[in-house]
């Protein structure tokens, strides 16, 4: 059996009730030297996925841990030592640096070439859960992501156990070969394993003007609630989710004290797959999304769209015992997850599926959310509605546009920008801007003082979320749908200052 990667993870873990509890991932005690340069090595590695190893990409350190901690005021001294085998750019999905460190390809630097490195020196702002990710080609879909977080100092004596969790969807086909089915005119997810799409279902017909016909891994689409339309939930099948690498064959177990408090750091690496965060017996309290706080909401049931992060923090129940936690599918069963134990406490085998098909992400959670910090009150100086489309042979567009076609979206430093994004197709985006974060003011037309975030679901079949921002950030700006199959059929512009 092939070895698998880990987290770097709490001392003094025990085996626990017969299933060995695997290291959890844990931020380090004192933070690197402001001074030193912290090398990540974008690389393979090998994992383990339903019995059969897998080559990845990973993003690690010397010392093998995977991502990278920070403290917010920190410089990112980061040299990024490309050994992929291909040409690579690396986002920092969540910070807001100088535009030419954003890491991405053709818009704010050149693709680093096999072989040679490329240094960063900026200044981390906020605190709050991000990632780092590829921004080249289908490397994503290969795993080549990672947790960053940026640690709030002045939370350093809190006595709160920080678990960091980041899924994936995976598949073991080559993820060009996938795309190429979906440009083909592939009808239904495509496979992950060979089998055919829908699972037997009849060829479902997306009403957009694409037709290229997509229903979700469950074999039917679902209908938005918003619109009464027909949207379809996934076109790409997958052989598994992950939790840190991991199926529910084999689950990270963190060790955890009984009476803890516990804060779950989850992120949405998938592809392409939106998710729910389902705590199961627990109950908890989430505190920030995208790493940006929100006023606590209680629950055990959270939205999770692609790329988005939830802070969820829970009290461990005193009396002890063992505590699975999912990521479950929209619109399906698949799931992966992870397991909280205190020690001693017997786990019980988990099931890939579930007995229950889950419900369409949509915009539930997001007509909820309050930010803890808003936008100060003014009228904005510019406004644009972007329409979000698609048309045969697996085209997205952006104002009716491809990537390479477009033009960017103009701004000035200074302005208050309101965007909204008009879904005319039938699948939900999550849509990211680089650079910033935006608040967002309006889902389906009705107003509100939602969250502050970096990435937000828009709603298909004529959907519509309106976000607001101060342009405060100079420079050239990626702004695109992070559904990885998507952005590559063209989903994709740019922001650009005056």
């Amino acid at each position: 059996m092939m070895q698998l990667s880990r987290r770097q993870f709490v001392a003094g873990t025990a085996a626990i009730g017969g299933l060995a509890a695997a290291p959890s991932l844990l931020l380090p005690e004192t933070p690197a030297s402001a001074a030193s340069l912290t090398t990540i090595r974008a690389g393979t590695r090998v994992i383990e996925v339903n019995g059969r190893p897998a080559t990845v990409f990973g993003l690690m350190q010397p010392d093998g841990r995977h991502g990278l901690v920070l403290d917010a005021g920190q410089r990112f001294q980061v040299r990024l030592d490309n050994q992929t085998g291909e040409d690579t750019t690396i986002h920092w999905h969540g910070l807001t640096p100088p535009w030419q460190q954003d890491g991405v390809g053709g818009i704010s630097q050149d693709p680093i070439a096999a072989g040679r490195s490329h240094d960063y020196d900026f200044v981390v702002g906020a605190p709050g859960t991000n990632w780092m990710h590829s921004h080249a080609g289908l490397q994503e879909q290969r795993l080549l992501a990672a947790p960053l977080i940026v640690r709030d100092p002045a939370e350093a004596g809190e006595d709160v156990q920080d678990v960091v969790v980041m899924f994936h969807d995976f598949t073991f086909r080559d993820p060009e070969e996938v795309l190429a089915g979906l440009r083909n005119g592939g009808h239904g997810p495509q496979s992950g394993s060979g089998g055919h799409a829908g699972h037997g279902a009849p060829r479902a017909v997306s009403p957009g003007p694409g037709a290229h016909g997509r229903h979700g891994m469950s074999g039917m689409p679902a209908r938005d609630s918003a619109t009464g339309g027909m949207s379809h939930l996934q076109d790409v099948e997958y052989d598994a989710l992950l939790a840190n690498d991991r199926t529910l064959d084999d689950p990270e177990v963190f060790s955890v004290e009984r009476g803890g408090r516990v804060r779950l750091r989850l992120i949405n690496g998938a592809a392409t797959t939106n998710m729910w965060i389902d705590l199961d017996s627990l109950r908890g309290r989430l505190v920030a999304v995208d790493g940006m706080p929100v006023q606590p909401i209680e629950g055990s049931r959270f939205e999770c769209a692609v790329a988005q992060r939830l802070d969820i923090v829970l009290e461990i129940p005193r009396g002890g015992g063992a505590w699975p936690v999912f990521a479950v599918q929209e619109g399906g069963r698949n799931r992966t997850g992870f397991v909280l134990a205190s020690t001693g406490a017997e786990i019980t085998k988990l099931k890939a599926l579930t007995a229950e098909n889950y419900a369409a992400v949509e915009a539930d959670l997001e007509h909820r959310l309050r930010a803890l910090e808003p936008l100060s009150d003014r009228p904005a100086d510019r406004k644009h509605t972007m329409m979000l489309g698609e048309a045969a042979g697996y085209v997205w567009t952006l104002d009716g546009k491809m990537h390479g076609e477009d033009a960017p979206l103009r701004v000035s430093e200074g302005e208050r920008f309101e965007l909204t994004f008009m879904n005319h197709s039938s699948m939900s985006h999550p849509m990211h801007l680089h650079g910033h974060h935006f608040q967002v003011v309006a889902v389906n037309g009705m107003r509100i003082r939602g969250a502050v975030r970096d990435a937000v679901l828009v709603p298909a079949n004529m959907g519509s979320v309106t976000v607001a921002f101060d342009a405060r950030n100079p420079g050239k700006w990626a702004l695109h749908c992070h559904h990885l199959y998507h952005m590559a059929g063209g989903m994709m512009t740019s922001l650009q200052y005056a």
